[in-house]
C-alpha cells in the first residue's frame, strides 16, 4: 500500500522531537535593549532570539511582544515553560518590563542619568499610573520591537494588566498582526463582588493609612525635637554622650506605592515551611484565591513569589479602583474609553482565561468578545486554571499552541481578507 505524499514524507524525514527532548539553551540566543519612552524613561526589553533547529519550527522568526500584569516582571513568562514552548515553534520573544519593574528598575534610571547627564523621570518616585504604561511605555516598546525586527507590525501577548493594555491599544493603533490576551478583563470587577467592594472602600481605607503616616510623623518630630534639647543640655556636660543622644535624620513616611515585592516574599517563606505538610494546598488555596495549586508546581509558584514581585504606585491601585467603581476602562489623560474601541479591533485575537478565575472570566471578558470585528477570535476557558498560573502551569502548552495557531492563522491572511468564523 502507498503512502499519501505527506505520510511518505513525515516517514522518510528526521524524527521530530516532543518539546521535553529538546534542550531549551538551545532553542535561543539571549539578548537585551532598551527603549526610550516620550517622558523620560529607560524600559529593558530582553530578547529570546530563536536559533534554527533540524526540525521544522513553522514560526520562525515572527516577532511577540510580551506585556506582564500588575506587579509583576519578566519572571511572569519565564518561571515556567512558556517561553520555551513558543521557542520550540521558533517564535521570536521580546519581553517588556513597564516602568519601575525588573531591569526596567527605578535604580536603572538612576544609573542612566548618571551616565548620559540628562534629568531623572519627574514621577521617577512612584508617581506613575495606568495611563503612563498605555500612553509612554507600550508605544516604545512596540515602536522598538517594531525597528529591531525590521517589521511594519508585530504579534501581542499581555497577560493580566499587560492584556488589558493590550486591548486599548489595538483599538487606536494598527500595529498589531495579532493579540493574545491571558486572564485580562474588559470589565474589572463584573462577578468578582469581593474586588468591587475593595474598591468602594479603597478611598476611605488610603484616608485612613494617610492619616496614621501623617501621627507617625508628627510624633517622630516631636521625639526629635525632645532628643535634640535632650542632646544639647547633655552636651554641655559630656560632649561625647550629647552626640549620640542627638536625633537621626528621619524619613517622611508615604504611602506612594504597595510593598508586593515584600509581601509575596514573606508568603514564600511561609509556603516552604508548609510545603512538606499537608498544609500547603489549604495554605495556598487560602491565602491567594488567584492560583490554582494543583495546576503548577510548588518549585515553579515559589520562584515566582520570591522573584516575580514588584512595588506597584498607590497612584495604578487608584486608578484600577476607579475603573471598577465606575464600571470604565479610561485613560483619564486623554480621555480615551477603551471600551469604545473594542469595536475597532480587527486584527486576530485570542482572549484566554482560567475557568475558576475571578479576575478574568466569562462575565468580565464577554463585552470584547461581543464588540471586537475580528473574524478570528478565539474566546476560551482553561479548565483547572486560575489566574497567574496561566503563563506557568501544566496547561502551557495547550495555550501556546492556541498562540501558533492565532499566528498560522495571520501568516496566511498577510495578503487576503479573513473569513473564519469566531471561535468559542
Amino acid at each position: 500500500m502507498r503512502l499519501p505524499d505527506w505520510r511518505a514524507a513525515a516517514t522518510s524525514g528526521p524524527p521530530i522531537p516532543s518539546i521535553d527532548e529538546v534542550d531549551f539553551r538551545a532553542l535561543y540566543s539571549k539578548t537585551k535593549y532598551v527603549v526610550e519612552t516620550a517622558d523620560g524613561w529607560s524600559l529593558v526589553i530582553t530578547r529570546y532570539r530563536p536559533v534554527k533547529q533540524p526540525f521544522p519550527q513553522p514560526l520562525f522568526g515572527e516577532p511577540l511582544l510580551l506585556v506582564h500584569g500588575f506587579s509583576q516582571n519578566r519572571h511572569t513568562w519565564t518561571s515556567g515553560q512558556f517561553v520555551k514552548n513558543l521557542l520550540f515553534f521558533g517564535v521570536d520573544i521580546h519581553i517588556l518590563e513597564l516602568r519601575g519593574h525588573g531591569k526596567s528598575s527605578i535604580a536603572f534610571q538612576k544609573e542612566r542619568a548618571e551616565r548620559f547627564k540628562r534629568p531623572l523621570p519627574p514621577d521617577l518616585d512612584y508617581g506613575w499610573d495606568i495611563d503612563s504604561y498605555f500612553l509612554y511605555d507600550l508605544p516604545a516598546a512596540v515602536s522598538g520591537v517594531k525597528r529591531i525586527t525590521r517589521r511594519e507590525r508585530i504579534f501581542y501577548c499581555g497577560h493580566s494588566m499587560g492584556g488589558m493594555l493590550g486591548y486599548g491599544y489595538a483599538g487606536i493603533h494598527n500595529d498589531f498582526e495579532g493579540l493574545i490576551t491571558i486572564g485580562s478583563p474588559a470589565d474589572l470587577g463584573r462577578g468578582f463582588m469581593l474586588l468591587r467592594l475593595l474598591a468602594h472602600g479603597a478611598p476611605m481605607l488610603a484616608g485612613m493609612i494617610d492619616l496614621t503616616l501623617a501621627s507617625l510623623n508628627v510624633g517622630g518630630k516631636v521625639e526629635g525635637a525632645g532628643r535634640s534639647l535632650l542632646a544639647r543640655g547633655v552636651g554641655v556636660l559630656n560632649k561625647g554622650l550629647g552626640r549620640r543622644l542627638s536625633p537621626r535624620a528621619r524619613r517622611t513616611l508615604r504611602f506612594d506605592a504597595v510593598p508586593v515585592d515584600i509581601i509575596l516574599k514573606t508568603l514564600e517563606r511561609q509556603l516552604a515551611k508548609a510545603e512538606d505538610s499537608p498544609l500547603y494546598q489549604q495554605l495556598t488555596t487560602r491565602l491567594n484565591r488567584l492560583i490554582n495549586p494543583e495546576r503548577v508546581s510548588a518549585d515553579d509558584i515559589r520562584w515566582l513569589l520570591r522573584e516575580g514581585g514588584e512595588r506597584e504606585p498607590r497612584r495604578v491601585l487608584e486608578q484600577f479602583a476607579r475603573w471598577i467603581r465606575r464600571g470604565e476602562m479610561v485613560c483619564y489623560r486623554t480621555g480615551f474609553d477603551f471600551k469604545r474601541g473594542f469595536g475597532r479591533i480587527e486584527v486576530p485575537m485570542a482572549i484566554i482565561f482560567g475557568d475558576l478565575d475571578p479576575l478574568a472570566s466569562l462575565e468580565s471578558t464577554r463585552s470584547v468578545y461581543r464588540a471586537a470585528k475580528s473574524e478570528y477570535l478565539l474566546w476560551r476557558p482553561v479548565k483547572g486554571n486560575s489566574h497567574i498560573e496561566l503563563t506557568m502551569g501544566h496547561d502551557i502548552r495547550q495555550i501556546c499552541y492556541d498562540i501558533k495557531n492565532l499566528i498560522e492563522y495571520a501568516r496566511t491572511h498577510r495578503y487576503r481578507s479573513p473569513s473564519l468564523p469566531r471561535l468559542r
